[in-house]
């Protein structure tokens, strides 16, 4: 009796398909990030530097003094907390009395 060989479908209704002994399913592109540094697989930059392996990435960001947005997590959240203590007058905020008092303080100048 002869092995038989089946493949299930990713999508409903996941059905069976029977295949060849020599099949090999087609890499999806979701799964190119589980595998190491295959994500860096024919990278260019946009100059067209070929950064396609870390060490040249690495290499490249190095020699042109740049960064990846993973360098400013925290920067955002602190950034994030100023812009709200300024929107809601805790801190660096100009309020009306802040530009009467400056009025005032004008107007009395040029009457001394």
């Amino acid at each position: 009796m002869a092995r038989r060989r089946f493949i299930q479908s990713r999508e409903p209704p996941y059905d069976f398909t029977e295949v060849s002994d020599d099949y090999a399913p087609e890499p999806r592109n979701t799964d190119s990030a589980l595998w190491n540094d295959r994500h860096y697989d024919g990278l260019r930059a946009t100059d067209g530097t070929d950064i396609s392996s870390r060490t040249k990435h690495r290499r490249y960001m190095r020699l042109n003094n740049v960064t990846t947005i993973d360098d400013f997590k925290g920067s955002w959240n602190k950034a994030q907390q100023q812009r709200d203590e300024y929107r809601t007058g805790k801190r660096g905020t100009v309020t009306k009395e802040d530009i009467g008092r400056a009025i005032h303080e004008l107007e009395n100048k040029r009457k001394a």
